[in-house]
C-alpha cells in the first residue's frame, strides 16, 4: 500500500509549505529518539514524507502518481537508505541550540537530496531576459528581429574543452579523471559525505596540457553574438519567446535560456481580438439610410467597405480572411464597429427635409 505522507505530517493536501514544514517540526521534535516516547522509526517515516512534500517536483509527482520517481536511481530521497550510523544524541545540545531552532529540512536535504548517495547536479549558466518592440503589422503576420548581445559563450576557439586546438588533455590530478570531489565533514549528527563538481577540471576530469590562448583553458569567454529571433504571427503584447541554450554559458555546465518580451506597438485603427481584427468606423446619417461604400485602410491595402441600406448604430460588418493568419492557408476576419455620426447643426433647406421625413414617419 503506497504511503500517505500527507497522513503521516497529518496536514491536508493543499497544505501550504509553511504549514507542512511546521507540522515536520512538530512530529520531529515529538519522535525525537533520545526523548522519551521517542521512536527512530517514526522519525524517520515524518523525515521522508517531508523531504518529498517539501520539494515542489517531488510533491507533483506524488500528488499525481502516488510515488516520486525521482527519487531512484541517483537522485531525490531513497527511504529505504537508512541514516547510515548517524548519532542523534547531540540533536538537544548541539551548539547550545534548543531542537525547534534547528532547520531539519535544510539538514536532511543534504543527506537525501543526493548529496550524500554521490549525485551532483550539473552547472547551468544564467538566463537572459530582454525587450523587443515591434510594429502592429509584425505582431500580426510575424517578422524576425536580430538582437546583439554582449555575453558569456562557449569558446569557438577551443569549441569549450580549454585546450589549444591540436594539443591533448591530461588527467586531472585534484579528482583524479572523477569529475567529481567527495567532502566528509563532520556536524552534531556525525560524518557526512558530499559530492562536488571538480572546480579543476569542471567537471570533464581532463585538463588541457597547453591552455587554449582565446579563453585561457577557460572553455568560454566574453564576446558578441547575434540571435535571429522568429517572431511569430499573431503574437499578443506582452508575450515571452524562449531561445533554449541562448543565455550565459558556463565552463563545464550548460547554458542558461534566452528569454525575448515582446511590446507591441498601438495600431491607430485596428486591435486584435482573437484572430481578428477590430476596428470603428464612423459613418453619416444619410449612408445610414441610404446606403453607400467606404474606403477602409488595412494591413493589406485600402479595400471599399460597403454599408448596407438601413445600417444600423453599433452593428458590426465582417471582411472576412483580412484578419490575423492562422495557418498558411487561413486567417481571421476584419470586423468593422459602426458608429452613426447625427449632425449637431442643420441648415433651413436640411431642416425642411427632414420635417418631410417626420412626415414620412421616418
Amino acid at each position: 500500500m503506497a504511503k500517505d505522507y500527507y497522513q503521516m505530517l497529518g496536514v491536508n493536501r493543499d497544505a501550504s509549505k509553511e504549514d507542512i514544514k511546521k507540522a515536520f517540526r512538530k512530529l520531529a521534535h515529538q519522535y525525537h529518539p533520545d526523548k522519551k516516547g521517542g521512536s527512530a522509526e517514526k522519525f524517520k517515516e515524518v523525515n521522508e514524507a517531508y523531504s518529498v512534500l517539501s520539494d515542489d517536483k517531488k510533491r507533483a509527482e506524488y500528488n499525481a502518481y502516488g510515488r516520486v520517481f525521482s527519487d531512484a536511481p541517483g537522485g531525490g530521497y531513497n527511504p529505504g537508505s537508512g541514516f547510515g550510523g548517524f548519532d542523534f544524541s547531540g540533536f538537544q545540545q548541539a551548539g547550545g541550540q534548543g531542537f525547534e531552532d534547528i532547520d531539519l529540512g535544510d539538514i536532511f536535504g543534504q543527506f537525501f537530496g543526493g548529496g550524500a548517495r554521490g549525485g551532483t547536479r550539473q552547472k547551468r549558466g544564467a538566463d537572459i531576459s530582454v525587450d523587443v518592440e515591434i510594429a502592429f503589422q509584425d505582431s500580426v503576420f510575424g517578422t524576425e528581429r536580430k538582437i546583439l548581445l554582449n555575453k558569456t559563450s562557449v569558446c569557438d576557439h577551443c569549441t569549450g574543452n580549454g585546450a589549444e586546438p591540436g594539443t591533448e588533455m591530461k588527467t586531472c590530478a585534484s579528482c583524479n579523471g572523477k569529475g567529481k570531489i567527495h567532502e566528509t565533514k563532520n556536524s552534531f549528527l556525525g560524518q557526512f559525505t558530499t559530492v562536488r563538481t571538480c572546480s579543476t577540471c569542471n567537471g570533464n576530469g581532463k585538463i588541457p596540457v597547453q591552455k587554449c590562448k582565446k579563453c585561457h583553458g577557460l572553455g568560454v569567454y566574453k564576446k558578441q553574438e547575434e540571435f535571429a529571433i522568429n517572431i511569430p504571427a499573431g503574437i499578443d503584447n506582452g508575450e515571452v519567446i524562449r531561445l533554449t541554450g541562448a543565455g550565459e554559458a558556463v565552463a563545464g555546465g550548460v547554458p542558461g535560456d534566452l528569454y525575448i518580451k515582446v511590446h507591441v506597438k498601438k495600431h491607430p485603427l485596428f486591435h486584435k481580438e482573437g484572430t481578428n481584427l477590430v476596428t470603428d468606423l464612423n459613418i453619416k446619417l444619410s449612408t445610414a439610410l441610404l446606403g453607400g461604400e467606404y474606403a477602409l485602410e488595412t494591413l493589406d491595402g485600402t479595400l471599399n467597405l460597403k454599408i448596407p441600406q438601413g445600417i444600423n448604430n453599433g452593428e458590426i460588418l465582417r471582411v472576412k480572411g483580412k484578419g490575423v493568419p492562422i495557418d498558411r492557408n487561413r486567417r481571421g476576419d476584419i470586423l468593422v464597429k459602426i458608429h452613426i455620426q447625427l449632425p449637431t447643426k442643420l441648415s433651413k433647406s436640411a431642416s425642411k427635409l427632414i420635417e418631410e421625413l417626420k412626415k414620412e414617419g421616418i
